[in-house]
């Protein structure tokens, strides 16, 4: 019987492959060397091919489906129940094989070129935010250690760089100002090239049509339309939006035995960079509606009444 389930392990050098017939059998149990893997897919009849979603899956299931397979993606997650016993490559892609079989089983939509291109432009900026605060804070703790202080936040560098221009040579001696100065460099540096990502995530926000749409809706701008839309390709993916807000992990999360189920805080075990966009979104819903008339602001100040927002905490970084 040929081939019509085929369990793929990823990995950068030595690949495993998992196939099996309708009746379960194994027919196939080997390795292959990066170099064979599409001539081997190649010659294989069409069939269902399986592989978890990680860095690489998405461009090895492009380049699989090209060649007639049905090729799905799982979660790393939902496929470890189905190891069995130790961890091996042998045994990761057996797993894959079995899961990918399943009826429960929930996948993952493969992104195109352009997808991945604009999330990588996201990764991008977030690489480069996270590297300006890290300036800025080294910056802070340098300059505090002269008594030379300022408010916190990213508005207020510039009184900061006005204070240590000041005290340069009292305070704060030369050699410490030489330092400080490169610093600053690198600053001014890492700001522009989040300029210029942000010009490139607007030219292809302009090209989206998706991207424009989600831009409407309240709480959202430029930054988390285009990360959503580029996100995720096939919103009818999720039945509803329950399940897309369960997937980015902004439900509870859920702990009960003998009938009785008890709500915890929120799961997060989703995408945190969307989680995180979409929380500064609707925190800033609720720091403007304070004290408005406005439909919207009744609605969301009549929730806040109902469901105070004490305790909150939201993944947001020190910028």
């Amino acid at each position: 019987m040929p081939v019509t389930t085929v369990g793929l392990d990823l990995a950068k050098h030595v690949f495993q492959v998992h196939g099996i017939d309708q009746d379960g059998q194994v027919l196939i149990r080997r390795q292959l060397r990066r170099g064979e893997l599409i001539g081997f897919f190649r010659r294989l009849p069409p069939s269902l091919i399986g592989m978890e979603a990680c860095p690489t899956a998405h461009f090895w299931a492009r380049e699989l489906a090209a060649f007639g397979h049905e090729v799905r993606l799982m979660p790393a997650p939902y496929v470890k129940p189905y190891v069995n016993r130790s961890k091996s490559d042998a045994l990761d892609a057996e797993g894959i094989c079995e899961a990918v079989t399943r009826p429960t089983m929930r996948f993952v939509a493969i992104k195109n070129p352009q997808q991945q291109a604009a999330l990588m432009l996201h990764r991008t900026r977030d690489l480069l935010v996270r590297q300006r605060t890290m300036l800025v804070n080294a910056l802070r703790g340098h300059l505090a250690e002269y008594g030379v202080i300022a408010p916190h936040g990213l508005p207020s560098v510039p009184k900061l760089i006005e204070l240590a221009e000041k005290a340069r040579g009292t305070a704060l001696p030369e050699l410490a100002w030489r330092c400080i100065r490169l610093i600053l460099a690198q600053i001014e540096d890492v700001h522009g090239r989040i300029g210029q990502v942000e010009q490139e995530i607007l030219a292809w926000h302009r090209t989206n049509e998706l991207s424009q749409r989600l831009e409407t809706i309240p709480g959202i701008g430029l930054i988390t339309a285009s990360a959503l839309a580029a996100t995720i390709p096939d919103p009818s993916s999720f039945r509803s939006g329950r399940h897309l807000a369960a997937w980015i992990g902004l439900v509870p999360r859920q702990s009960g035995t003998g009938g009785k189920v008890r709500l915890g805080h929120l799961s997060k075990q989703g995408d945190r960079y969307l989680r995180r966009l979409l929380v500064l979104g609707a925190s800033t819903l609720m720091r403007h509606a304070r004290g408005r008339t406005t439909v919207t602001a009744g609605w969301i100040n009549g929730l806040l009444a109902r469901r105070p927002a004490s305790g909150f905490r939201c993944e947001i970084p020190n910028e």
